[in-house]
């Protein structure tokens, strides 16, 4: 079946656009494109979602993952960026960034199962098989033994 997702796009809702893409663009260094009139959209790396149980619809969250959530605190206190206490939630080590306009973002190094990213087209994926089966020396054939030659060399 061919893949209907191909990408999602999360929105941050802020009282200071301008700072917050600086930040974004600037500070965690986001590749970006200016769509018009300095609006900007961010890529992103590789993402996952997950759906949990709430009394009622219509609450999304972002967090942004890291390897390491210290290491990431302290980049963050040299630029002078606000990071709240790192907080062991079973599944991640948790931390909110505070953002220029003010608002916060969750930033975890998961501790959970994390899916294989969405790769590349089918047609890519056989063009690389290809191109990879073409470089790889070929293995001598040697005849191959039956159960019983297996057994006698033991």
């Amino acid at each position: 079946m061919r893949r209907m997702i191909t990408g999602a796009h999360s929105i941050l809702y802020s009282t200071s656009p301008d700072a917050d893409r600086a930040f974004l663009r600037d500070v965690l260094a986001l590749p970006n494109v200016d769509v018009g009139d300095g609006w900007l959209i961010f890529g992103l790396p590789p993402s996952e979602v997950a759906v949990h149980p709430a009394e009622s619809n219509g609450r999304h969250e972002l967090y942004f993952l890291c390897d390491d959530v210290e290491a990431f605190i302290a980049e963050m206190q040299k630029r002078g960026i606000a990071c709240g206490a790192v907080a062991n939630r079973g599944w991640g080590l948790l931390t909110e960034l505070v953002l220029p306009g003010g608002g916060t973002i969750g930033v975890y190094q998961p501790r959970h199962a994390r899916p294989a990213p969405v790769g590349a087209s089918a047609p890519a994926r056989k063009a690389a098989r290809r191109s990879k089966a073409k470089k790889k020396p070929k293995k001598k054939s040697r005849p191959r033994r039956g159960r019983s030659a297996r057994k006698r060399r033991r």
